[in-house]
């Protein structure tokens, strides 16, 4: 049921509730039912957190924003201390192969937040990019980027 994924080890916690396994949001603080895509999102948070020092009250999940005036959520939001997005992630099931369709769902998600930093993982792939808006371009970096690295750019 939980798969293995493409991270360092995790501490998640998981319980079986009513027939229902579930795992706990750390940054929500709450049960969350378990699916595929929420285990990669957990993980995720988990990693973040332990190994690329994110502070967690600097994490947003399924954070919800406009976007051609229609209402989406992305699954991750990591913010600097003064407020400023950082770094949007999108999340996938580790079944879901990483596809244009969600490069392009998470630039899309960028319009409305405009942060220099985009990742997209399926848990097993981990894509990761930088946007210098001043210049038009969009660099694929060859790691995911610690806190400090977000917040020198």
């Amino acid at each position: 049921m939980f798969e293995t994924l493409n991270l360092p080890e995790t501490d998640i916690k998981v319980r079986n509730q009513e027939h229902e396994v579930q795992v706990f949001d750390i940054v929500r603080q709450q049960w969350l039912n378990y699916t595929p895509e929420e285990w990669v999102r957990q993980s995720i948070v988990h990693f973040l957190i332990k190994y690329q020092k994110v502070p967690s009250s600097l994490i947003a999940i399924e954070m919800p924003i406009k976007v051609n005036k229609l209402n989406r959520r992305c699954d991750i939001v990591v913010y600097s201390n003064n407020g400023k997005p950082k770094l949007i992630v999108e999340c996938k099931a580790s079944t879901v192969k990483i596809s244009q369709t969600a490069l392009e769902q998470v630039s899309q998600y960028n319009i409305a937040l405009k942060v220099p930093f985009l990742m997209v993982t399926n848990g097993l792939q981990h894509f990761a990019f930088k946007i210098d808006f001043a210049n038009g371009t969009t660099t694929q970096l060859n790691e995911i980027p610690d806190y400090d690295f977000l917040l020198k750019h």
